[in-house]
């Protein structure tokens, strides 16, 4: 881009296109809670969703206004924003959003990503915390300091954060001992048609 440093991703859509996709993602992952994007796609997103919060944690009139022309179906999406989700993240002073990259889930093998809401019921770092604690405790192990700093950053600004880390420590140790693995491989998901062949 000739005449200055790109501010931003353009993600190969012309600026409607951008905002509209946007738009899209922040919508989902407003009423999802974690959504699995290309990574590039996941960090762009993640910039407008921390916008979103901090507006609904403004809560007002002004903010309520810019939030309603930003989300899509904002009947359905602003009365989960400006409740649940602004008395959650009332004491947080900002890092509402986590990228988690993953396996490439397509074909094409573009960098993929889950975008989530941190503290939520589908936190990917609250669950692997609680798979660690699980199989240190299975194998008889002391918690090192990585799983000891994991274990303050998740449980930090989480309500009743020790009981559900417990709850989900002892749901890994049942799993382990009925000997439920998790899914192993990962299955790629088709991006280009199959060509048949006509002849």
């Amino acid at each position: 881009m000739a005449g200055g440093i790109v501010k931003y991703r353009h993600l190969s859509r012309d600026s409607a296109h951008r905002r509209a996709l946007l738009r899209n993602l922040v919508t989902s992952l407003i009423e999802h809670e974690s959504i699995s994007t290309t990574w590039h796609k996941a960090k762009e997103a993640q910039r407008m969703a921390e916008k979103m919060i901090t507006l609904a944690k403004k809560n007002t009139e002004a903010s309520k206004r810019q939030a309603t022309a930003y989300l899509f179906r904002p009947t359905e999406m602003m009365p989960k924003l400006f409740g649940a989700l602004r008395e959650r993240y009332a004491t947080r002073p900002g890092g509402y959003t986590r990228v988690l990259r993953i396996e490439p889930v397509k074909e094409d093998q573009a960098a993929s990503a889950i975008l989530e809401l941190v503290d939520g019921p589908k936190d990917m770092r609250f669950a692997l915390t609680a798979k660690t604690i699980a199989t240190v405790r299975q194998n008889g192990h002391k918690i090192n300091d990585m799983t000891a700093a994991n274990i303050a950053k998740v449980t930090h600004f989480r309500k009743d954060a020790d009981a559900e880390l417990e709850e989900m420590v002892k749901r890994f140790e049942r799993l382990a001992q009925e000997g439920d693995e998790g899914e192993t491989e990962v299955i790629k998901k088709r991006v280009y048609p199959e060509n048949f062949r006509s002849r």
